[in-house]
């Protein structure tokens, strides 16, 4: 192996090792293709070598305009608390239940612990979602929004768990029912209220955040399997 192709190997097993244990995140935006070249001594070309193959994967996904994002986990990766037979038997009423539970427990630590960096993750996808021309592109957004406020709570038991809700709403019959019960207005329903969401942890009101959080998956529910 040339010093280039060792220097790629480190390059690609660091970017695979970071997305693995969440340090880059469903959504996080990787540094510039300039930054990596430099800090593992390689070439740009070698650096989008290297990219290609995560995005050819599905790992990764390009913006026009914004950057390279982390899409998915990489395949064998993810949490490793369960097998994958043991998350497509959850079944989407199940998902529902926890994620209430759960999810508005969130701003507690994201008003505590969340960074600029995090909030502008957060407008990031928030941004993407609203401007996303198909189903499969909202969902995608409004799934990373979700795994963004994870990331914000610094707290890695939290991201582990919601990571696993991440698995579950991709397992297929999540998507089946999503696209169903989601017509033009409730998207533009849901964006309200991802905004409103984000403008409270924003402001570090980790009540009204709270709050409207649970209102969202609470609308959410009843138009997913009836009031």
């Amino acid at each position: 192996m040339t010093p280039a192709q060792a220097a790629a190997a480190r390059l690609a097993r660091h970017l695979g090792e970071q997305i693995a244990n969440g340090t880059l995140g469903i959504g996080v935006k990787l540094p510039a293709e300039r930054a990596l070249s430099v800090q593992f001594g390689v070439s740009r070309s070698v650096v989008r070598k290297v990219l290609a193959r995560y995005l050819d994967d599905g790992i990764l996904r390009r913006t026009a305009g914004s950057g390279t994002f982390v899409a998915a986990l990489p395949r064998g990766g993810g949490s490793g608390a369960l097998p994958r037979t043991a998350i497509t038997h959850v079944s989407p009423t199940e998902l529902m239940e926890a994620r209430l539970l759960l999810e508005p427990l969130l701003p507690v630590l994201i008003v505590r612990h969340a960074t600029p960096v995090d909030f502008e993750r957060l407008q990031h996808c928030l941004e993407e979602a609203e401007r996303a021309p198909t189903f499969e592109e909202f969902e995608y957004w409004d799934g990373a929004l979700h795994e963004a406020l994870s990331q914000a709570a610094h707290n890695g038991f939290f991201t582990l768990t919601l990571r696993l809700m991440t698995e579950v709403r991709d397992s297929g019959e999540w998507g089946r029912l999503k696209r169903e019960a989601l017509t033009p207005a409730r998207r533009r329903r849901y964006q309200q209220q991802h905004r409103a969401i984000v403008a409270a942890l924003c402001d570090r009101d980790e009540q009204a955040a709270s709050a409207a959080l649970r209102a969202h998956l609470t609308e959410v529910q009843a138009n997913l399997f009836g009031a």
